[in-house]
């Protein structure tokens, strides 16, 4: 064994040795990593982490004026009255609808995107695709409702004679009754190339050879995609589906917000809808806090009950 096997061999050993002696001294040995890690743990500590100390506003009569300390405790009064709000129900409703529509249809169509664009052997024809399909996701929500309100328009539309055949007098986004519709197919068209780009690094990390060994066999595309492409991708399916699970009442505000019209608040308005109003507009920070509280812990629920599922029938988990 040569000099430079030795010292390889011995490398972990030392590190170990060196980390016991003192972790700052280890930090130090490693901090060129640290110091690029340290961005992200930053952000994670002031947006995701701090926050957190502020949701025992949800269990107070908070007055911005007396502050945290000042402000009385009234236990679960907001959580009863948001349980009691009569239109409570509807919340929950249009706000489970909206995301389950979103996993349905929304969801399978990056991963069938990706599929395809993996089958393309011409590069520089698959680079001006996924260019093209990328496009639409740096587009704020303001502009793509500007587009589809000049396609939907029911004065002046580029459908709006279409419509009008259908019953909808042209007026697509004043009908409460195609809100979830139009909800669902702009937020494909603007986030499905950008979604695909994960499932897309999932192919590119499957070996070509188990691809060369599969038609050697004889297996065809349909059974290259069974058994090779579908279990490369199973790992980024499951976990972004279970993350998808976990914000199941997060339906996306600023879409709907873009697109929510009063006639349209029947199968529209959410749960973040509701929040924007009765927070920012009418100051009511507890009620927004404890809803933003129940929002989490249903979420955390469902996101575990789902990781068992997955373990139990896939193998496959976040944890």
């Amino acid at each position: 064994m040569t000099t430079t096997s030795l010292a390889k061999a011995a490398r972990p050993g030392a590190e170990r040795a060196a980390a016991r002696r003192g972790p700052w001294r280890y930090f130090l040995r490693h901090r060129a990593f640290y110091i690029m890690l340290a961005p992200g743990l930053l952000y994670f500590l002031v947006f995701k982490y701090l926050p957190l100390t502020g949701s025992f506003i949800a269990f107070q009569d908070f007055n911005i004026f007396k502050g945290f300390s000042g402000s009385e405790w009234v236990g679960l009064k907001w959580f009863r009255q948001l349980i009691e709000y009569p239109n409570f129900g509807r919340l929950i409703k249009n706000t489970l609808v909206i995301s389950l529509y979103q996993i349905v249809f929304a969801f399978p169509l990056p991963i069938l995107l990706a599929l395809m664009l993996n089958e393309v052997r011409q590069m520089a024809y698959k680079r001006i695709v996924q260019t093209v399909l990328y496009l639409p996701h740096f587009l704020s929500w303001t502009i793509v409702f500007g587009l589809s309100y000049m396609l939907l328009s029911p004065t002046n539309g580029l459908f709006a004679s279409i419509f009008s055949g259908m019953g909808a007098d042209g007026g697509i986004l004043q009908q409460s009754e195609y809100f979830r519709p139009v909800i669902i197919i702009s937020g494909i068209w603007k986030e499905m190339g950008w979604n695909a780009i994960i499932f897309i690094a999932a192919l590119a990390g499957i070996s070509p050879s188990l691809y060369e060994a599969a038609k050697m066999d004889g297996a065809n595309r349909w059974k290259q995609f069974l058994h090779i492409s579908l279990p490369g991708l199973l790992p980024a399916i499951m976990i972004l589906l279970l993350l998808k699970i976990g914000h199941i009442l997060d339906s996306g505000f600023e879409q709907i917000y873009q697109f929510l019209t009063p006639a349209a608040f029947e199968t529209g308005d959410v749960l973040d809808t509701y929040t924007y109003r009765v927070g920012i507009l009418q100051g009511q920070y507890s009620i927004t806090t404890a809803i933003g509280l129940f929002k989490s812990v249903i979420g955390f629920v469902l996101l575990v009950i789902a990781n068992r599922v997955s373990r139990w029938t896939t193998g496959e988990g976040i944890y």
